[in-house]
């Protein structure tokens, strides 16, 4: 293994602000956005439906510009990092390993995260190629950053459908993260047990399986 790769949100950022700011936006209790993430994410759907069973009709690019322009529009900070992000990104590191973030995020999510001085070696969002998860085009983008040969490149996600599958497709080595709705949701599932290469429930687990 030379180069890990890692999806960005549930994977190293926890979704938790995010989801509660498009409830406050909206005017709906969170825990109402929340309920409705989990059933469209049940349902194999995309998390932004779940926008747009509360407002039908909604034109979610243009309200995120309004929530932007009017200073409610994206954060990061140190507290939305899962504990496990920051030893185990610089353990891999230190391992002499090329470390990639590379998920589908705005172009603002890019300059957010890159602004937090993480330990890696390259920082990219769907945003900034214009290409998303689960394209071909993202993941020739990821082994572009990657440096290393398909084989050598692991990609860790928490989500089936856009990290395990298209990644392996690709031709990537991958880890299925046991975190957030999706992670714990199809952790199980036997699809993703006989494709996954591992499935992991830290970050910190990468600097074992990485010398298998």
């Amino acid at each position: 293994m030379q180069t890990i790769v890692f999806d960005i949100g549930e994977t190293l950022v926890r979704d938790d602000r995010y989801w509660a700011s498009w409830a406050d936006w909206l005017g709906v209790p969170r825990h109402t956005l929340s309920a409705l993430v989990g059933a469209v994410t049940a349902q194999g759907l995309d998390n932004a439906e779940a926008l747009r069973l509360l407002r039908p009709g909604i034109d979610v690019p243009a309200e995120y510009a309004a929530r932007e322009a009017a200073g409610h529009g994206e954060h990061l900070d140190e507290t939305d990092l899962y504990d496990d992000v920051r030893p185990a990104l610089s353990a891999l590191q230190e391992l002499g390993l090329r470390v990639v973030v590379a998920g589908n995020q705005t172009v603002k999510a890019g300059q957010l995260l890159r602004a937090l001085d993480l330990p890696v070696d390259f920082i990219a969002t769907s945003g900034e190629w214009g290409c998303a998860k689960p394209s071909p085009e993202f993941f020739a983008r990821v082994l572009d950053a990657s440096g290393a040969l398909a084989w050598d490149t692991l990609y860790v996600g928490d989500h089936p459908m856009n990290d395990v599958f298209p990644a392996a497709q690709a031709g990537l080595r991958t880890a299925h993260l046991r975190r957030g709705p999706w992670g714990h949701l199809w952790a199980n599932d036997p699809q993703v047990q006989e494709t996954a290469d591992w499935v992991i429930g830290s970050l910190m687990d990468l600097a074992t399986i990485t010398d298998e």
